[in-house]
């Protein structure tokens, strides 16, 4: 079967602490971005790393209709995040346990017309992958796994030494304005994609806290996140940009763009992933100035 968009990345066993309160989850950016994608009505294939004592924690995705490959691993990645703001856009991250690598040689065969690496950190996916998707489809990469560094169980963000000889076989390519600002040195969103997309990459995703922001073909398209409330707030980013190129798969950018603002502002609004309808989405939309 070829597939819409197959994800590759670890599940991850999550720990947010904010002032007094602690919640244990199952997270990881393939299960907000598999059921966003999903729910757009894509066919989606979901290959992750994992201890086979921790395979129930997958059917969050099953359940919904994504194809999940889980590769065996000796440990299961776990998280925690301490976070200091009420935005939640300040946290401490730690990495409690961490899973197997992918590696090329052992993959399995798959075909799909785009290729997303969902990592959630440096070298769980090496650079390799960029030129092996690149041969069979489109590939999406989120900046959070070539950026984001273990070092001695803290993880730090660093520079990515491979933008100019890789970003070229790159079609999406999503960072926060943070991740951004890392890879070309400029505050200014816009002026940082332009230098992103100066490097190869074809579309560039940058979310903020309000909005999220698209070039493509020199032309900038953006939407506002409105949720009511922040309580959903994690996997903001993963969510945004699955939802932006399953739609995108089908709809011009300017569409894409307010589709994904949309469905993450619904989400945003309850914990867990994307858990409404297309129908909702549209509404939300037409909340958020959309119109054809």
């Amino acid at each position: 079967m070829k597939f819409d968009i197959t994800m590759v990345g670890h599940i991850s066993k999550d720990i947010m602490i904010y002032k007094e309160d602690e919640n244990r989850f199952t997270g990881g950016p393939v299960i907000y971005s598999s059921i966003a994608a999903v729910r757009t009505g894509k066919k989606i294939r979901v290959i992750t790393r994992a201890a086979a004592e921790d395979d129930q924690a997958l059917n969050v995705m099953r359940d919904q209709g994504v194809d999940v490959t889980r590769m065996d691993s000796k440990l299961t990645t776990s998280i925690e995040n301490i976070y200091f703001t009420a935005d939640k856009e300040r946290r401490q991250v730690t990495l409690l346990s961490q899973a197997d690598f992918f590696e090329v040689n052992d993959f399995p065969s798959c075909e799909s017309r785009i290729f997303h690496l969902a990592g959630l950190f440096k070298n769980e996916i090496p650079d390799d992958f960029i030129p092996y998707f690149a041969k069979k489809g489109e590939v999406a990469v989120d900046a959070q796994g070539l950026l984001r560094c273990n070092e001695e169980g803290e993880l730090n963000f660093r520079n990515w030494d491979q933008i100019e000889k890789l970003m070229p076989l790159i079609t999406y390519m999503k960072t926060d304005a943070a991740e951004a600002e890392i890879m070309t040195g400029i505050t200014d969103r816009e002026e940082a994609a332009r230098k992103l997309a100066s490097y190869g990459a074809r579309e560039v995703m940058v979310t903020h806290n309000n909005e999220v922001l698209v070039l493509v073909d020199g032309e900038f398209y953006r939407a506002p996140y409105n949720p009511s409330n922040l309580s959903g707030r994690t996997g903001r980013g993963d969510t945004t940009f699955a939802a932006y190129m399953a739609k995108r798969l089908d709809a011009d950018p300017g569409e894409a763009v307010f589709y994904a603002a949309a469905l993450c502002s619904i989400k945003m609004e309850s914990p867990g992933p994307f858990n409404k309808t297309e129908e909702d989405v549209y509404r939300r939309m037409e909340d958020l100035g959309f119109t054809k």
